[in-house]
């Protein structure tokens, strides 16, 4: 049967995979959900960071910036539209980060970019797309192509984890790829790309705090999101180096993020334990999450 993979950074890739999902924790159907609650589904918390993938992260960050009370239901089950993350409200549901952030933005009355002008609201989309729709390519690449890759250790150990997963996900992780036109380049073509993204991204930052000064923007939160998968779950990459090293304006960046909208970060995070199974966490949060911030 066909299964969307959403290993994190494969939230675009599709594969071919008989029985794939006994490999994971079968999740309870819930509907006893409270109303006027976001309810988040997303695959679950990761090693370093508190998602697997860029765009989990991107949206429960906005949650916690506008405030808006959520409860989170951990498993690997799709929306309709056979994407991860997804919400329900109400018995309604919405697919895609983006059009979830445009929904509540309307449902709630939320308008985090109320401090930009019209032409700082267009230069944060442009940055929004490029990490996006391109840097993003670079992190799934580097996780799943890449010979050095170190994205098993974010896995529970065993043959399965260290060598059946990763290469299922390969076989659909290079079409994805291609299709995308950015698998077609050779591996540094690919990583130089990413570089000129990331080094463009650290030059607009500067020294300021977000991206347009003291106070963060709606799209700081999907650079947030891509950023730190990077700096926190794709080791010993030419991007984190980058993060690191030349561009660490950028890890600067990240952590006045976490800071402000994780305070929970450790909580919220797998760290160094011993994982059981890839689902390996309470499969609905069980408290409403409402920044204090």
């Amino acid at each position: 049967m066909s299964v969307l993979w959403t290993l994190g950074a494969v939230a675009a890739a599709t594969v071919s995979v008989v029985g794939i999902r006994a490999v994971f924790a079968r999740s309870k159907k819930i509907t006893d959900y409270p109303q006027d609650t976001v309810i988040l589904h997303q695959i679950g918390r990761g090693r370093y960071a508190p998602s697997l993938s860029p765009f989990p992260l991107k949206l429960e960050t906005y949650l916690r910036f506008a405030k808006i009370p959520y409860k989170t239901v951990h498993s690997m089950k799709m929306s309709p539209k056979k994407k991860t993350p997804w919400i329900t409200f109400n018995g309604v549901v919405i697919s895609d980060s983006s059009f979830i952030i445009e929904f509540l933005n309307d449902k709630f009355n939320v308008d985090l970019n109320k401090h930009l002008s019209p032409s700082q609201r267009a230069t944060a989309r442009a940055f929004q797309k490029m990490v996006e729709e391109e840097l993003y390519w670079a992190l799934v690449y580097s996780r799943w192509i890449d010979k050095n890759s170190t994205m098993t250790k974010l896995f529970p150990k065993g043959f399965l984890y260290s060598h059946i997963v990763p290469l299922m996900a390969t076989r659909g992780v290079k079409k994805a790829l291609y299709s995308q036109g950015i698998g077609r380049h050779t591996e540094d073509e690919l990583y130089s790309i990413a570089e000129k993204d990331i080094r463009a991204l650290s030059v607009f930052l500067g020294d300021k705090q977000f991206l347009f000064g003291d106070e963060p923007c709606e799209e700081d939160c999907a650079i947030f999101g891509q950023l730190a998968q990077t700096l926190w779950q794709l080791e010993g990459s030419r991007q984190q180096a980058l993060l690191k090293g030349d561009c660490s304006n950028l890890s600067e960046y990240c952590n006045r993020m976490k800071e402000r909208f994780w305070p929970d970060w450790e909580q919220c995070i797998m760290g160094d334990q011993e994982l059981k199974g890839f689902i390996n966490w309470p499969e609905t949060d069980t408290t409403v999450f409402k920044s204090s911030e």
